[in-house]
């Protein structure tokens, strides 16, 4: 209705415009038509010669007219559909004059930035940028006024209205007036928060599979070298034990021979150092009182480091564990000697304990079910560490001790073993302030059973033990130390070959010292066929070496016992005899 009104209108102007047009060409006071048609018939021809005009241009004016309305209604039902655009989708779209004050925005810069669009409009970026943030706008800005080519930045800050920090990614573009000159920058912003979360947790994930592959990498090198070096080890050991076993303290050679085993010690300690780290399994578990050992340990360490004043006031009534107790007992050390040599000039070292639940949120970083837990705080008065050294201590062969000081193998191999019995290591540190290593290992209803020392015994007998190992070294020390120790020998080189002299002799063999680690059948399969064999056949296993628990699971399948490569003399009596004495 609105277009053929104004149409009538448009129509009805240009008619008068060109009647007023002819009279005024045909001035009728002038005109020689005027004087020879007369007055009336001026008028009618002249009416006739507005109508032929109208007829002729009229309907090219309703033409051009109808045409920009129709131009005029698709450009406004453009402009609606791309700002419907513009409002809905996720990127942010703004303009902002040449001083950077916001001019147009959608719903999402709003959302972004968390102000209502009152708010934000004629706001400047300063208000929602740090300073180095906004001096980053700033030459973003002037790059593109300068060149007139759109720039794009990947990681620019802004502050939301509730002081949280947003990392948007921005695309930036030179607005021109109709001129040509620059009348101010239109730009598209997207929230990248949640992607760079993301990333850097994938990154993360994929650093911890490469550590973890490494890990595995070193921890199999080391395995490997751990067996073979305690199977060294052990014929030097025991051919020594033999050697102490008769002579006494008079003779020229004894303080020679007890130095050979101190060193041998030492090695031993060091392949200790190696199969820690690596995970390299739990031997003998038995349920603990963790104050009982700490105190052991701490008396023991404290015998050497006289400098070091250790305070054990704040040792808790804490629940039972199950560890390996000599595994521990060397993370106890290994975190010991660190402290020691984070207070060069002496110091206090602070042992507690207590009971903490840990729940999914405390536990989840360090990969670890929730549960009740035994907890030992390690609390030294030393320089302290910084945040990147933190973030190293625990890998192996990283040390700050400088060439020559340390093996880098200590507070790794301290975090393999207790992450082998299920629990973590925390640390804090400052810089001066020493430091505070937290031990989390879960807590057991397994009630303690004491056991009488009985190392320092030579104890004998004279039943027959068969001795399975694939090293001929072994075989032949041990087949010494055997009968040095009052037993009848029968020897095996191979599980397959074990099962074969079992199967014969099984009445005349009161047990059988196995190794774990052999080619072909190893120590646990052999040890399940022999059970088959004979249900009530006694076993001592024997290792230097364990991966991935295997000795704790077959000392759960009822093997009686276990001695770890390489072992004295006496130790290996007071086994022996554990086992065979046993109901």
């Amino acid at each position: 209705m609105e277009s053929v009104v104004l149409t009538g209108i448009s129509l009805a102007a240009f008619y008068w415009v060109c009647e007023s047009f002819m009279y005024f060409f045909l001035a009728p006071e002038a005109n020689f038509i005027h004087h020879l048609l007369g007055p009336d018939m001026f008028e009618t021809w002249t009416r006739v010669l507005v109508l032929c005009i109208f007829a002729i241009f009229g309907s090219h004016v309703q033409y051009n007219f109808n045409n920009r309305k129709r131009a005029y209604e698709k450009l406004r039902e453009q402009d609606e559909k791309y700002r419907t655009i513009i409002e809905n989708i996720e990127e942010g779209f703004f303009e902002v004059d040449l001083t950077g004050k916001l001019t147009f925005f959608n719903n999402s810069v709003s959302k972004i930035l968390g102000y209502s669009p009152q708010e934000l409009l004629g706001m400047d970026n300063r208000n929602y940028t740090r300073p180095g943030h906004a001096k980053k706008m700033f030459d973003i800005m002037n790059k593109v006024y300068t060149t007139g080519e759109p720039s794009k930045v990947t990681d620019f800050e802004v502050i939301r209205k509730d002081g949280n920090t947003v990392t948007v990614e921005m695309n930036a573009y030179l607005m021109r007036d109709q001129e040509g000159n620059p009348s101010g920058f239109r730009g598209v912003v997207r929230d990248v928060s949640e992607r760079l979360v993301a990333e850097r947790e994938k990154r993360k994930l994929e650093i911890q599979l490469q550590q973890a592959q490494k890990m595995e990498a070193i921890g199999n090198l080391a395995g490997g070298i751990a067996h073979d070096f305690n199977n060294i080890l052990m014929g030097m050991q025991g051919n020594t034990s033999l050697m102490l076993l008769n002579i006494d303290k008079s003779h020229p050679h004894y303080d020679k021979l007890k130095s050979i085993e101190n060193y041998i010690e030492n090695g031993a300690a060091l392949t200790r150092q190696l199969l820690g780290f690596a995970r390299g399994g739990k031997y003998e578990v038995k349920a603990t009182d963790l104050n009982g050992l700490i105190q052991k340990t701490a008396r023991m360490f404290g015998r050497t480091k006289k400098e070091i004043k250790i305070h054990t006031s704040q040792l808790r009534e804490i629940w039972n564990v199950e560890i390996d107790q000599s595994q521990i007992e060397q993370v106890l050390l290994n975190i010991f000697v660190n402290a020691w040599h984070a207070m060069p000039d002496g110091g206090d070292l602070h042992l507690m304990t207590e009971n903490v639940v840990i729940d999914d949120d405390f536990g989840k970083p360090f990969h670890t079910e929730p549960g009740k837990y035994v907890k030992i705080s390690i609390i030294d008065t030393g320089v302290g560490m910084d945040k990147n050294t933190q973030q190293r201590i625990f890998e192996p062969f990283f040390t700050t001790k400088g060439l020559g000081r340390g093996t880098g193998l200590g507070l790794a191999s301290a975090y393999g073993i207790v992450k082998n019995h299920g629990g973590f290591i925390d640390v804090f540190s400052e810089p001066g302030e020493g430091a505070t290593f937290s031990i989390y290992l879960p807590a057991s209803e397994k009630e303690v059973i004491e056991e009488a020392d009985t190392f320092e015994q030579v104890l004998k007998g004279s039943e027959t033990v068969l001795l399975v190992d694939d090293e001929e070294m072994i075989i032949d020390v041990g087949q010494e130390i055997l009968k040095t120790l009052g037993y009848k020998v029968l020897l095996a080189m191979s599980g397959k070959e074990a099962l074969e002299i079992y199967e014969n002799k099984k009445d005349s063999i009161a047990m059988v010292i196995l190794d774990m680690i052999m080619p072909g059948m190893g120590g646990g399969e052999t040890y399940d066929n022999l059970k088959l064999i004979d249900p009530d056949i006694k076993v001592l296993l024997s290792s230097g070496y364990s991966i991935s628990g295997q000795a704790a699971e077959i000392l759960e399948r009822g093997c009686d016992g276990f001695i770890q490569k390489p072992f004295k003399l006496r130790q290996l009596s007071a086994k022996i005899r554990e086992v065979l004495d046993q109901d």
